[in-house]
């Protein structure tokens, strides 16, 4: 019988299908013959609709329909789409204007949808598109985050969204002022786009008196309702899937405006309508991520302690409130704010404003790597500003084993963590104690070397509670229907081992269905690094429920008592004989039986506490001071992820976390120009990372058990980019140093880099 071990380091059975080209896209398995779809875009930033022609585009060949606002709301359409509210400092609510399924009345940013087309085939579509007449008044875009300036929305006069605050203000106040010490850094996080491997998709299709739409997501239940709700639908009535999808980020969790439009069309032409989009389109319409500036202060007492920690943050939040963007700005940011570090106060300030951009989301897990890479920048200069070594700043200010668990300033419960093992690990694996060698080596050369550190914790999130559900099914195979969704993470490899393990059932017997509201009947999707952890903790319930019964089964069919039967993960025994059924024969037994009410069991779970993966990363960058050019030379992390199902896969995330944060710290950056025009929609001018921008990444697992579930496993979807942010912007500031330069901030392209040691040298003369 084929057996996983726990923790072995299997390849993903998935990867045979998608590099064969037998990936199940949305864009691959939209229904034969269903009508294709233009969106047409606001071509300029800001400006007021005087007219709205589309009259001549619903003549044009193959056109079927055409939709405006005025259209959809005819027929009854909620085109209202959900936006995240919270509390300002003074307990009234944040700005909360219309954010329309297509422009009503103004034009906001470029991109924004204003009309779609139905058409035959797609070139019929974009043809009709072209015989749209919009006309309007542009109005001034505005640019930057300041307070005032042309307002966006009369809502928001001042282009304040809101102005929120966490922590005890007085209390930090008085530590800043008692301290030996104050050490503050203005840090810059730069926009950038999420650019999955596959772009946004949708397709609908009736089905009979339901409705099926198709989504390439992170879930199919939060759709489902909020398109029930649009479409004045009972949620019953409705279907929504999820399929293969090719990279989330984030970005894909939530709604957008070409869905609703998308299922509105299928309903009432009673065809199946399809969207894709293509890259420009997805590089203006799909939320973007990070865009802030964070003035951060530390306070230190005589020994190098911080007692006070204080942040104000200035977040572009975008032309509209999306679904889950000012939540994501202040509920994951503050769930990190302390970091590893032992802060007796703490007091962060964020405040958010519109402007004329596509709207900043979720991205690569926001909230984490913003909260992190502000507070390790400023560990570094910290570190650098009263003469301590890097690590040994850490070390004096790490919560310690014996403080664990250790309650937060944000509320939150560290159960676990012995954040020096790991840091001595990292320093070893990093081989530390060789950098002055390499950095001399290269100073010989003319190369400047710099080296640097990010410890980082987040905190796993999303909702608690996931069901699972086993069935054995009259081919005698199993199905495993899970509630989370696989965004090209390797889950249809980990659930299915992990099943195997608890089970004996050969993995190669298994099959795991993922995003379908039908079949599956709730589930919170994929977010957060949650998938892991809640999924096994359901499975592991079921398991145990499949086990009792199939015991209680066993002792009927056998006559002995249950306690006398025992299962070892791959057999069940009995005492006194020599039967040794697994569970697959069991199931077999009760078929024959009649006994359908033993094939098919389920249980959910709900998880009381987050686990808190943590880790340190060091790398060291190569920087040509005579063109600019920063390469990353050398990469370690060393990771405690608690207990891991499948190391290979945990290694691949966080190799591909680590690039993604390679790539926003040297060539990822969003440029517009005064006008609101995205002048990097495309890849000739928007630089996402190389192979040769990376070097070998070294990965080491040293696990610290979480006590928040019964596996003692810790998320790892993001912490690659978590970390990797503020390493490598430490390790080029270290390198930039001794030439003068003291503010450094991403991305650290050739042409900035450059900049900065010539005025470096020359303010040096």
């Amino acid at each position: 019988m084929e057996k996983f071990g726990k923790s072995q380091p299997v390849t993903r059975r998935e990867d045979i299908r998608f590099l064969t080209g037998e990936g199940r896209y949305v864009d691959d398995i939209a229904p034969e013959g269903a009508l294709q779809t233009f969106v047409f875009r606001s071509p300029v930033a800001h400006g007021t609709i005087t007219s709205l022609d589309v009259s001549d585009a619903r003549e044009a060949d193959g056109v079927h329909a055409v939709y405006t606002l005025a259209d959809l709301e005819a027929a009854g359409v909620d085109v209202s789409m959900p936006a995240s509210i919270i509390k300002n400092r003074d307990g009234s609510d944040g700005a909360n204007p219309e954010r329309p399924v297509l422009a009503r009345d103004r034009l906001r940013f470029v991109g924004e949808p204003v009309a779609v087309v139905v058409a035959d085939t797609l070139a019929q579509a974009r043809d009709a598109g072209e015989l749209i007449m919009l006309d309007y008044d542009d109005l001034p875009a505005k640019m930057d985050t300041a307070k005032g300036g042309e307002p966006i929305h009369a809502e928001a006069p001042d282009n304040v969204v809101y102005d929120w605050a966490i922590g005890d203000e007085d209390a930090t106040n008085a530590a800043f002022e008692a301290a030996a010490r104050v050490v503050s850094l203005d840090v810059a996080d730069n926009r950038v786009i999420v650019n999955s491997m596959e772009p946004r998709g949708c397709y609908a299709e009736p089905e009979g008196e339901r409705l099926h739409v198709a989504i390439n997501g992170q879930g199919v239940w939060g759709p489902k309702s909020v398109l029930a709700k649009a479409l004045n639908m009972p949620e019953d009535a409705i279907r929504v899937t999820n399929p293969d999808t090719g990279g989330g980020f984030g970005m894909k969790a939530f709604m957008y405006p070409e869905y609703f439009v998308v299922a509105h069309a299928a309903q009432a032409l009673q065809r199946p309508v399809r969207w894709m989009s293509e890259r420009t389109e997805a590089m203006l319409s799909d939320n973007a991520g990070r865009d802030l500036t964070s003035l951060t202060e530390l306070a230190f007492d005589e020994n190098h302690r911080i007692i006070g920690y204080r942040v104000l943050t200035e977040a572009n939040m975008g032309a509209y409130n999306s679904q889950f963007a000012q939540f994501i700005q202040t509920q994951l940011f503050s769930r990190v704010l302390t970091g590893v570090y032992d802060m007796p106060t703490a007091f962060l300030r964020s405040v958010g404003y519109y402007t004329n951009m596509t709207q900043v989301d979720a991205y690569r897990g926001a909230g984490r790597p913003e909260a992190i890479y502000i507070l390790e920048r400023a560990m570094d200069r910290a570190a650098r500003e009263l003469g301590v070594d890097p690590m040994e700043l850490r070390r004096i200010n790490f919560i310690k084993p014996d403080q664990f668990p250790y309650d937060t300033l944000v509320d939150e419960t560290y159960d676990v963590g012995d954040f020096d093992k790991v840091l001595r690990r990292a320093e070893a694996e990093a081989d530390v104690a060789g950098f002055a060698a390499r950095k001399a080596a290269d100073a010989a050369a003319g190369r400047l070397r710099g080296i640097g550190l990010c410890y980082y914790i987040e905190s796993i999130l999303g909702d608690p509670s996931e069901s699972a559900k086993v069935e054995f099914t009259d081919e005698g195979r199993v199905n495993i229907y899970v509630g989370t969704q696989s965004n090209g993470q390797g889950h249809e490899t980990v659930y299915a081992q992990f099943l195997s393990d608890q089970t004996g059932i050969p993995v190669d017997l298994i099959d795991v269905v993922q995003g379908d509201s039908d079949r599956i009947k709730q589930g919170g999707g994929t977010g957060g690094s949650r998938s892991v952890t809640t999924q096994n903790t359901a499975t592991l319930a079921t398991v145990d429920a499949m086990t009792e019964a199939f015991v209680a089964f066993l002792s009927e069919e056998e006559g002995v008592a249950a306690s006398e039967i025992s299962f070892d993960d791959e057999q069940f025994r009995i005492e006194g004989s020599n039967m040794t059924p697994t569970m697959l024969e069991v199931a077999e037994m009760a078929r024959d039986k009649g006994r359908e009410d033993l094939l098919v069991h389920e249980r959910r779970t709900t998880l009381d506490a987050r686990s808190f993966p943590n880790g340190c990363h060091i790398t060291e960058v190569v920087i040509d001071p005579d063109t600019g050019v920063t390469r990353v030379d050398r990469y370690v992390v060393v990771d405690d992820f608690g207990n891991l199902i499948n190391p290979v896969l945990a290694e691949g995330q966080v190799h591909g976390g680590v690039v993604q944060g390679i790539g926003q710290a040297l060539t990822e950056h969003v440029q517009f120009d005064e006008d609101g025009q995205l002048l990097t929609a495309t890849f000739m001018d928007y630089a996402l990372p190389r192979a040769d921008d990376v070097p070998y990444i070294g990965f080491t697992s040293e696990p610290v058990p979480s006590t928040a579930n019964i596996m003692g496993m810790k998320g790892c979807g993001e912490a690659g980019t978590v970390g990797a942010l503020a390493a490598v912007a430490n390790a080029v500031q270290d390198a930039m140093w001794e030439r003068g330069v003291r503010q450094a901030d991403m991305p650290f392209t050739p042409l900035k880099v450059w900049e900065l040691l010539k005025d470096d040298a020359v303010a040096a003369e």
